[in-house]
């Protein structure tokens, strides 16, 4: 800043403030030398933005990516199935119990005669079951029931808790005490009992439609998510409902 001598304002000699009459006020243009605008963007790119700035996060990332596309593509190409017994459709009993990579006595005649023969990645079991295809399909169904629960819980806690957040007072005190009665609850005796009492009431109303293919097992795991496992995100969106409420 610069000294002019128009000022007017005298400082008082026994004060400790800045002499005012030595300074004079920025113009707009050394005011907009000192702005740094931040980049307009939208709250999906600054997201993926900050994503891609953690490395734990990446790898994470990259790996359920390659098991997404392993769970889809691989019993496309793999020539072994989940439940086929190897030592059984073959009449060859070496199949069973193979090592990692091994391969049974009738695929090492069929690799000296030339054929192209795939290996037992993580080897079979007694009955000749292929493992890694096993495992596969084991990966298939953790993700499906990770995914549908996930939305599942999502919703539930979403409309639960915006309603009790937004609400307040009476409502808010009942719908609360709910939660904590279901927060209180054994987890592993629940899903236990709720997955038996499922399959014995599910499975005639099921029989005939297109949910029958999913197994009474995988819809009595939806269920019991549905059922429990929302009460977190309800507590979580209330929250957030409560302190929004309190903002101007």
């Amino acid at each position: 800043m610069k000294k002019t001598e128009k000022e007017t304002i005298k400082k008082n000699p026994l004060s400790l403030h800045l002499d005012l009459s030595s300074w004079e006020l920025a113009s707009d243009e050394e005011k907009a030398q000192q702005q740094r605008m931040r980049e307009s963007t939208t709250f999906f790119k600054d997201g993926m933005k900050r994503l891609s700035r953690n490395p734990v996060a990446m790898t994470c990332a990259i790996l359920l990516l390659i098991i997404i596309l392993a769970v889809v593509i691989v019993p496309m190409v793999y020539p072994y199935t989940y439940d086929e017994q190897l030592s059984v459709t073959t009449g060859d009993a070496s199949y069973n119990n193979l090592g990692s990579g091994e391969w049974s006595d009738t695929e090492l005649e069929r690799k000296a005669n030339g054929e192209s023969v795939w290996p037992h990645f993580f080897g079979t079991d007694s009955l000749g079951r292929d493992y890694f295809i096993r495992v596969i399909y084991g990966a298939r169904v953790s993700l499906a029931v990770g995914l549908f629960a996930s939305i599942i819980v999502l919703l539930i806690g979403i409309i639960y808790g915006s309603i009790s957040g937004y609400y307040g007072g009476k409502v808010d005190l009942i719908m609360m005490r709910l939660v904590d009665i279901i927060y209180s609850l054994p987890d592993l005796l629940m899903i236990i009992l709720l997955s038996v009492v499922l399959k014995q009431t599910l499975g005639p109303l099921l029989e005939g439609t297109f949910l029958e293919k999913l197994g009474i097992g995988m819809i009595s795991i939806f269920v019991v998510f549905a059922l429990l496992y929302w009460v977190s995100m309800a507590r979580l969106i209330r929250g957030q409902i409560l302190t929004i409420k309190q903002q101007d």
